[in-house]
């Protein structure tokens, strides 16, 4: 009794205090996380002449919009657009069928070779040919110049499979079972049973799968450099960069030097880093859910 506090809440101080704790640790961290995004943003919007000043924080200063129009006048970017889009739809969609189809398979206990399967992928998250190899089968596949080096190089991904393997592994073999004596084949079960409550872990790649394709450019540039029709978004960006520190003039009808003029190179990075992750933080709200619980997996064995 001695415990509770004199105000006759019930309440212990100790848990008070406690709770407190944890309401400015949180405070804390929220802002420590979301002020660099703000400071970024205010600097995208702010006149690049007044930013060399200084003390930007989370409001623009002098509001403008010059910024984002420069970069959006570049050549290429709406092309880049529309194949960053489609390798992000594309790519999430094969990626997820063929892990988790590979996943399904070596959940089974009556596939033979899944030991063998199993060590070999995972061996490839150690051991890697290196980069010149990589390039020559790809020009030995023919895959050079072509919109399929954005999708099939990454089509199974060892560590994808083994995260949506796990999760199949805590699902009762009793359903698959069950399933079987209804007359069910392999394909039904997997397509029917197994994928309806492999959700989460399903999110959770879909969403590494969808970052990883949204922000890739290095493959573009070794293998579609010269392909102005299969150019993507963050290469095409990655040259605004180039051009604004180099003076190369890639602008439609407008002399670069009048341009750097109005922009600094500086306020192009912020604004070029704002609409590389706006689709990203659009989408993860609708993952969110299904992300923490399929990162949870295999952390708790009964």
């Amino acid at each position: 009794m001695r415990a509770r506090s004199l105000s006759g809440s019930g309440t212990p101080w100790s848990d008070r205090i406690f709770d407190v704790v944890v309401y400015v640790a949180v405070i804390f961290v929220t802002i420590c996380t979301l002020y660099p995004f703000l400071n970024v943003l205010a600097l995208s919007l702010n006149d690049s002449t007044d930013s060399v000043r200084g003390g930007i924080t989370i409001f623009p200063r002098e509001f403008t919009l010059k910024n984002y129009s420069t970069i959006f006048a570049f050549s290429g970017l709406i092309t880049g657009l529309k194949i960053s889009i489609l390798r992000t739809i594309v790519g999430t969609l094969l990626g997820l069928l063929s892990a988790s189809m590979l996943a399904f398979t070596l959940s089974r206990v009556d596939f033979q070779g899944r030991k063998f399967v199993s060590t070999f992928l995972a061996l490839t998250m150690y051991v890697s040919g290196g980069l010149i190899p990589f390039y020559v089968l790809i020009k030995d596949l023919h895959m050079m110049g072509t919109f399929a080096v954005y999708v099939l190089p990454g089509l199974v991904s060892a560590f994808n499979v083994f995260v949506i393997r796990s999760f199949i592994d805590g699902i009762p073999y009793a359903l698959q079972e069950s399933a079987k004596l209804d007359g069910a084949n392999d394909f039904t079960i997997y397509w029917r049973v197994i994928l309806p409550l492999t959700k989460p872990a399903l999110a959770t790649i879909a969403l590494f799968l969808a970052v990883g394709q949204w922000n890739s450019w290095f493959d573009t540039y070794l293998y579609n450099g010269s392909k102005d029709h299969l150019t993507t978004l963050q290469y095409e960006l990655m040259k605004v960069i180039q051009s604004t520190t180099t003076n190369v003039d890639n602008f439609r009808g407008r002399n670069m030097v009048e341009v750097m003029a109005q922009i600094s190179p500086e306020s192009v990075k912020m604004a070029i880093t704002i609409i590389v992750t706006v689709p990203i933080l659009i989408v993860y709200p609708f993952l969110q859910r299904y992300f923490v619980k399929g990162m949870t997996l295999g952390a708790v064995k009964s």
